[in-house]
């Protein structure tokens, strides 16, 4: 009964669907499309996108864009594709659709989809190329329905949001693009598990922090500081932090590289740091304490050690800077697609992750982050897969399709 209520307030709150009898069209779209939507997903995976490469994917989604009648196509400054399709309002603020193009794989990682039954086997396929189809299925599916949203719908395939592209494809959208101004509500589509709402921004600073020293022979020049000691130390210290309870706050030490050879004292050691929290001041309170410890740690061995040849620095650099941030659960745009999901079955829980909808929750602009498919696993991983199983997926890309359709009928 419970349940019950809670749908229904969410219901009387939120945005309405199309039309019945469009949506009935739309759906019978998708659902004669699910050849079509399989093969492109095998189409787009199969095309390399590595970190910082994902030219060639994106070229033909311009082409497939093209293709669907989006008007003001193109690809902007920094490699993202992007779309429109007019809404009745062209003055309004626009609901931006996203699902990014690269995968965590670099270059050397050959990629071919292998099919069993109902599955799909790739690198980089769940995570997240399936949902790349499923915006091309959005459009068609909006044809077929002759569906017109009251608002303009920009999608956008997008580059930079895994690893070290520290989300650079979502962030210029918001920063430097033409478009900024016009994006009333943010939802990006990354995997293929429906169900869950991220609306929670899980936030990251990432460090590479360069160790140095003077150098030296390991048993001529003992004594000497060494880089790794203090480096070390950092490392020892770090997991001595007590981060908050309030809200999950994590550490790690992550990569380590340097040094000559066996038989030398290092004058160089590089390593990588991963700081992360759904909450700023969590995060900003770890993130101090571990540039602290830096310092202390370089101290310790500066004192510890021989200095006349020169004495331990460390440099650190930021490398990765991902806001954190939550949009309300009560906001017309998480609202909407609770319900939608809800009625479909689906759990529609409300958890953080580190997602594209980073950037626009860190500027106050209402965004989620959402999956399409019929289940998704093993992401980042080399024997990474999605299940196409046609009743499964057919509906999954159909409940992300009704709320992105509901979506753009929300007022701001």
């Amino acid at each position: 009964m419970h349940t019950l209520i809670s749908v229904l307030l969410l219901a009387s709150a939120t945005p309405v669907l199309a039309q019945p009898a469009a949506l009935a069209a739309a759906h019978t779209k998708i659902a004669a499309d699910y050849d079509t939507i399989v093969a492109e997903v095998i189409e787009l995976t199969e095309i390399p996108a590595p970190p910082f490469k994902e030219a060639l994917r994106g070229e033909r989604m311009l082409q497939k864009f093209k293709a669907l009648g989006l008007v003001d196509v193109h690809i902007d400054a920094i490699g993202n594709v992007i779309g429109t399709r007019p809404g009745k309002d062209r003055t309004a603020k626009a609901l931006m659709v996203a699902a990014h193009l690269d995968t965590v794989f670099p270059p050397d990682v050959a990629i071919k989809v292998r099919r069993e039954g109902d599955t799909l086997h790739a690198p980089g396929i769940g995570d997240t190329t399936v949902t790349l189809a499923a915006l091309l299925a959005f459009v068609r599916a909006m044809d077929a329905g002759k569906i017109v949203a009251p608002r303009d719908i920009i999608f956008v395939a997008n580059v930079g949001e895994e690893g070290q592209g520290d989300l650079r494809g979502v962030r210029h959208l918001f920063s430097a693009s033409p478009l900024k101004s016009r994006i009333g509500d943010f939802i990006s589509f990354d995997g293929s598990t429906v169900g869950r709402i991220v609306n929670g921004a899980v936030g990251s600073r990432r460090y590479r922090v360069a160790f140095k020293g003077p150098g030296g022979h390991s048993y001529g020049a003992f004594g000497l500081v060494n880089p790794m000691v203090a480096m070390a130390g950092t490392v020892t210290a770090m997991y001595k932090i007590a981060v908050p309870t309030d809200i999950k706050t994590t550490f790690a030490a992550s990569t380590i590289a340097g040094g000559t050879s066996v038989n030398s004292i290092p004058n160089l050691i590089l390593a990588e740091f991963d700081m992360r929290s759904a909450s700023t001041a969590n995060l900003k309170s770890v993130e101090s304490q571990f540039l602290a410890l830096i310092d202390a740690s370089v101290a310790a061995e500066n004192a510890s050690r021989d200095t006349k040849y020169g004495r331990i620095s460390a440099v650190p650099e930021l490398i990765g800077d991902r806001p954190a941030g939550s949009t309300a659960a009560n906001d017309p745009l998480v609202a909407t697609a609770a319900r939608i999901l809800t009625a479909g079955g689906y759990d529609a829980g409300l958890v953080a992750s580190s997602t594209d909808s980073n950037i626009p929750i860190s500027l106050g602009i209402p965004a989620i982050t959402l999956s399409a498919g019929g289940g998704g696993f093993r992401a980042h991983a080399l024997d990474e897969y999605i299940s196409v199983e046609r009743g499964a997926f057919v509906k999954g890309i159909t409940t992300a399709f009704d709320i992105v359709v509901a979506a753009a009928s929300i007022k701001r």
